[in-house]
């Protein structure tokens, strides 16, 4: 018998409407969206003669970055083109404020709720091909070694070629037809990847929920597909981010998305999983080198990954200062900051959101301060005004749009298991009951990760039967079979 895992049709308002999201952004930032002008239209430099080219999902239209990489003998030289926001919108107007309220694009399954409104998220402030627009360019050279050697920051117009998505990018580098304009992405983001696990940065790959509409338009949760292509753009981001984080450390102003070293005791417990689950850790690899060498088929590596999680707790934001005698404090609190309270643990190294400033408010404004200290100009007082507050409006837009993420995953996991309680499911177990928390179990067909009750053993498979999928509540639940 086929057993259908797919849902006909699932309503998503009720979630925005319990998260208090809505394209409500008011009559007088809706007009300054209109209105919106370059307010640098005469101070730009002209690099529309580079081919960039865009790589973004395909039905996405806010596109923020555009890229173009060429060759010079063993180095790379990286124009990273980011959609000029603080351009287009007026310091301290209404659509300033209210996209400080809002802090984030949120999405659900049925689409976003940009973070401006879209006649400037997918209109003018948008990196569209065939379209001269505003940026600022990043023109990064990278040695062969992979280091940042020589960075560059300032506004100018470009025009996109051609929009790209990730798995065409992936399927012409198979084919070794890739657009010339990133002919040389795969090499550079293979490169930047090994560099990263030098360094000890550490990369998850615990599965990624999606809920997703089919061809018949019914909707089903998978694993979200990730292509080569996904890690090789990632990388491009990472090192504009890692610039521009080291600029604004450097100058002692800005602000970093920082997070704290995995605490010892977390990395020997994932070391005691490893061993119980006969996982060997090769002498000298760090968690990060360890993790990337487990094979992705293994049952082993599920729990594994999930237990790493614990390496990344603490994520936050940091206003950089310098006190009296110019140490570096953190500008909120006043506190002396270290070089290591400086540094995002997983990236090791700092690091700043500079790349999506028409989904992230704070990127705006830490693009601002790199444009300011490259130039030897004062930060204007604007952005030194708005920093303070910028920590707990992201904090809050973080918040917000995980809570949209797995509102709606849960939703529609209890939907589309909804006529399956009572049936038989093959899982891996991904967490250890706790004391206050059930074991977590991982199915495939369809993907979704849920409590279980019992003891199953992190990283081994076991058979389970769905005992309940209640929409209203938005849950799902497994139980161990106990019975061949």
């Amino acid at each position: 018998m086929h057993r259908r895992f797919s849902a006909p049709d699932i309503d998503f308002d009720a979630i925005r409407t319990e998260l208090g999201v809505a394209e409500d952004y008011g009559d007088d930032a809706l007009t300054e969206a209109h209105n919106a002008t370059d307010r640098h239209a005469g101070d730009r430099e002209d690099r529309t003669d580079l081919p960039f080219v865009t790589i973004d999902p395909p039905s996405s239209m806010d596109l923020d970055q555009a890229v173009h990489i060429a060759r010079d003998g063993d180095d790379f030289i990286i124009d990273y083109a980011i959609a000029d926001v603080a351009a287009l919108i007026e310091p301290e107007g209404a659509l300033d404020q209210e996209s400080r309220r809002r802090g984030t694009t949120v999405y659900f399954p049925d689409g976003s709720v940009p973070l401006h409104p879209r006649e400037l998220s997918e209109g003018a402030g948008s990196l569209l091909p065939d379209q001269i627009r505003p940026c600022v360019l990043w023109t990064i050279r990278v040695s062969a070694a992979g280091d940042p050697v020589q960075v560059k920051v300032r506004r100018a117009i470009v025009r996109s070629v051609a929009k790209l998505n990730y798995a065409g990018v992936a399927a012409d580098a198979a084919a070794g037809t890739l657009h010339p304009s990133i002919a040389a992405l795969p090499d550079f983001g293979e490169l930047r990847a090994r560099v990263a696990l030098d360094r000890g940065a550490v990369d998850l790959n615990l599965p990624d929920q999606e809920v997703v509409r089919g061809d018949d338009g019914g909707w089903s949760v998978e694993l979200a597909p990730r292509t080569p292509a996904d890690g090789w753009n990632s990388q491009l981001s990472l090192l504009t981010g890692m610039c521009a984080g080291k600029i604004m450390a450097d100058a002692g102003i800005g602000l970093l998305r920082t997070l704290p070293p995995g605490k010892a005791e977390a990395v020997d417990t994932l070391r005691t999983i490893a061993a119980a689950l006969g996982v060997p850790w090769p002498d000298g690899h760090t968690p990060g080198r360890f993790l990337k060498g487990l094979a992705p088929e293994q049952p082993s590596t599920l729990a594994l990954m999930n237990a790493a999680t614990s390496l990344m707790r603490g994520a936050d934001y940091l206003v950089l200062g310098r006190g009296a005698d110019g140490a570096l404090i953190d500008a909120v609190h006043g506190e002396p900051v270290s070089d290591e309270g400086t540094r995002h643990a997983a990236i090791a190294g700092q690091y700043a959101h500079v790349t999506a400033p028409l989904r992230r408010l704070g990127d705006r404004f830490a693009t601002e301060v790199c444009l300011a200290v490259t130039a030897g100009a004062p930060v204007p007082d604007w952005v030194t005004r708005a920093l303070p507050t910028l920590p707990k409006a992201l904090r809050s837009a973080d918040s917000l749009s995980s809570s949209a993420d797995r509102l709606s995953v849960d939703l529609a996991e209890s939907i589309v298991l909804e006529d399956q309680v009572g049936q038989r499911f093959s899982a891996v177990a991904t967490r250890a009951a706790g004391e206050k928390r059930p074991a977590e179990v991982y199915i495939d067909t369809p993907a979704v990760i849920a409590p279980c009750e019992g003891t199953p053993e992190p990283g081994h498979r076991l058979d389970v039967v769905l005992s309940a999928a209640d929409p209203v509540k938005r849950q799902v639940r497994f139980s161990p079979v106990t019975n061949p």
